[in-house]
């Protein structure tokens, strides 16, 4: 009776881990398949911290080496080494990714807005929903280097 206990376990095990799998391959492959057109859904509403006033004085941004590894590093898996959109997974995807270096929609989207995006995902502005929320892996400070890297890319100012 002891082997047929264990035998039970390890297929228990076994069942559960590919179900894991499973769940994990469905929830990743939401974002690469087509689906069917229908209207956005409504950003969702986030709280973000009120607008600086112009009085406040901000520190400018800079963007260092540091700032293009981590750029390297979270973002050009989608919108590639040069920020062009063409990054290894942009294939993948439903929605292509921004090319970055395309200042068209860039410059008609002001700094906050781009912070928003990457800190709380393109669903959050109502774009990609494949665009993935980084505020818990970045810092604010590290977000708004990057978003000064992507003005840099781009070659354009803020709206």
């Amino acid at each position: 009776m002891r082997a047929f206990d264990k035998l039970m376990s390890k297929i228990s095990l076994l069942s559960v881990f590919k179900y894991a799998i499973l769940i994990t391959a469905i929830g990743v492959s939401g974002c690469g398949e087509k689906q069917a057109e229908k209207p956005p859904p409504p950003p969702l509403k986030t709280e973000s911290p009120p607008p600086l006033s112009l009085k406040e004085e901000v520190s400018p941004v800079i963007v260092t080496a540091k700032t293009r590894e981590t750029y390297q590093w979270y973002c050009a898996q989608c919108h590639g080494i040069k920020g062009k959109g063409d990054g290894i997974n942009a294939k993948f995807l439903t929605v292509p990714p921004r090319n970055h270096t395309k200042a068209e929609y860039l410059e008609t989207r002001t700094d906050e807005q781009l912070f928003q995006a990457i800190k709380f995902g393109g669903l959050s502005v109502g774009r990609a929903p494949c665009m993935p929320a980084w505020g818990n892996t970045l810092s604010d400070s590290t977000i708004h280097e990057l978003v000064r890297y992507i003005r840099e890319l781009c070659q354009c100012e803020a709206l």
